[in-house]
């Protein structure tokens, strides 16, 4: 079997992820279009919802790991009174409530009560969630509904913004990596008493990664590795450090704070250095440009 070539391109891509696209389909493009097999994203969102998507390209898919856990903010609708399969807009109506006399006052009463701060979540069956190997939402096509663990997550900013037309709120959430908005949504409208689901969901933000930042998927703007990295404390390695590294070595404790990313004199990320239980500094991923 003829091996596969090595990457030539690296970088991080901010995408801008239209909607009706499954965040793979987005990788099936950028493959395509920047002619790399080497690509992965760090973070699904729901075919349906738009919004900044971080696509590692070459060896930064081995950096996608310290981006996948970061903070998240969502715009979206909650629409009041209607539940669905899918607890947001593509899926069929399953219970409908008179929810007319629900005052914006009462949301916010009750998000401020329930849905701020340190909170639990059960999985949506919709989700991209694997149990035992298998994507929930293809156990939920067949009908099949298993047992999902509760999730702590932690809300830390809630805003119900408006409503721009009646039963529909405007909201805006900040939250840990994890957060099912579209479950938030069906758990506000039986918190009010009735029904609702979630529609036009938008992430804005992904860490310091913001949307103002993402480009189109049929323009992608590929940034440097750095980039990927870029609030973690940076050190330029010597050359003694650059062998060391070469040689997946510890190094002594750095006084900035840890994780480290070790970069050369060009600013090419050479290696990512967390810290040891000794209170060393040893390597968590060593590059390609580190041993080549």
């Amino acid at each position: 079997m003829a091996r596969r070539r090595p990457p030539t391109r690296h970088g991080l891509v901010i995408v801008d992820k239209p909607s009706g696209m499954t965040s793979h389909d987005v990788i099936n493009v950028l493959r395509k279009q920047l002619g790399e097999r080497r690509i992965g994203h760090a973070g699904t969102l729901d075919p349906d919802a738009t919004g900044v998507l971080l696509v590692g390209v070459g060896y930064v898919t081995r950096l996608l790991i310290f981006l996948s856990g970061l903070d998240k903010t969502y715009t979206g609708q909650i629409v009041l009174g209607t539940a669905t399969s899918t607890l947001d807009s593509s899926g069929t109506v399953t219970a409908t409530h008179d929810m007319s006399g629900v005052t914006i006052d009462e949301i916010k009463r009750v998000v401020a009560e329930k849905f701020v701060g340190e909170i639990k979540q059960t999985p949506p069956m919709v989700s991209a969630l694997k149990v035992d190997g298998v994507r929930l939402h293809e156990l939920a096509r067949q009908g099949i509904e298993v047992e999902r663990d509760e999730r702590n997550l932690t809300i830390y900013d809630f805003k119900v913004l408006a409503m721009p037309e009646p039963g529909v709120v405007d909201i805006e959430v900040r939250c840990s990596s994890g957060t099912y908005i579209r479950s938030l949504a069906d758990d506000i409208g039986r918190a009010l008493g009735g029904s609702a689901h979630l529609r036009n969901l938008r992430r804005t933000a992904v860490g310091t990664f913001m949307q103002s930042e993402a480009s189109p998927l049929d323009a992608v703007v590929v940034h440097e590795p750095v980039t990927a990295v870029r609030t973690m404390s940076r050190v330029v390695a010597s050359d003694e450090m650059k062998l060391m590294i070469k040689n997946g070595r510890e190094l002594e404790k750095f006084d900035s704070p840890a994780p480290w990313v070790l970069v050369d004199e060009t600013n090419a990320v050479l290696a990512i250095y967390v810290q040891s239980a000794t209170g060393r500094a040893k390597p968590s991923v060593v590059m390609a440009t580190a041993v080549s």
